[in-house]
This record gives C-alpha cells, structure tokens and sequence, in this order.
C-alpha cells in the first residue's frame, strides 16, 4: 500500500515529516519505503501488503527455514532503507556485539528513515556471529545487518 500526501498547505520539510511520522503510527506492518519531496511538498510511505505474510506461510511449510543459509546461520535483514546504527545514541555501547546470544523479538539495532528511529528486531534466537555493515551506513530494505548461528 503506498500513501501520499501532496498539496500547499504544508509549511516545510518538518511539517511533511510530522506528517510521515503520524501515517507510520496509524498503519501496522513492516515500513518499506519512505520518500519525502519538498518540490510540491509530497510525503509517501510504502508496507508490504498485510496478507503477503499470509500468503508466504502458505507458500513455504517450513517458516523457520526461510532466511536460513546453508550453513545454519540466519540473518537479521533491514526492515526498510535508511541508516543502520548500532547503539541508541554515539556515546552509548552497541546493541549487540559479535559473540551475543540474542533471543527472538529483542532489539539489535537501529534503522533511521526521515529523522525517524525505526527499532531493528530479531525474528529469531541465536549467536551474533558477523555484523557485516558498519555503524552509520546507508542501507537497502532486505540487507543482512547482522547474522546469527544457532546459539
């Protein structure tokens, strides 16, 4: 579903991302894209459809296998582009280091959209073993942030 919001009645770039930070509350589901134009003041927000995780847990009868690489590991991918940070603020320790067991469902790391903090959580259990992508990097929806090992 993509939403915008065009028109003159915003005053400027804080407006439209106010306005982007209260359509990202009002809908449920993973955010995957965010654009924000000043040149007509357009706001647009982009989820994945809600039945496509419907629709995969039908496709694939085995839902703990999905995202798992021949090796066992499991990685913990972008839920939408942006920067990926590793701790809450610069002069915090990381979320996780290399040799952490995690537990499904805790925060791992941060992707920032639009001055917005997006929480990075893990879907599953396991042993950080690589965070490929360094502190304070540009990244896509989908990439690896951080790979897991069965704990």
């Amino acid at each position: 579903m993509t939403i915008e919001a065009t028109g003159g009645s915003a005053t400027g770039m804080d407006d439209l991302c106010r306005y982007a930070e209260r359509l990202t509350a009002s809908v449920h589901g993973p955010l995957r894209s965010i654009r924000v134009r000043a040149g007509d003041l357009q706001v647009e927000l982009e989820w994945s459809p809600p039945e496509s995780a419907a629709l995969a847990a039908v496709a694939d009868p085995e839902p703990a296998a999905a995202g798992t690489a021949a090796d066992g590991t499991t990685p913990v991918t972008a839920p939408l582009v942006g920067t990926f940070y590793h701790s809450p603020s610069p002069d915090e320790p990381p979320f996780v280091r290399v040799g952490d067991v995690v537990t499904a469902g805790q925060q791992v790391g941060i992707v920032e959209a639009m001055k917005l903090m997006n929480p990075v959580v893990t879907e599953s259990s396991g042993r950080v073993v690589d965070i490929p992508v360094p502190d304070a990097t540009p990244v896509e929806y989908g990439e690896p942030l951080i790979v897991l090992a069965p704990a």
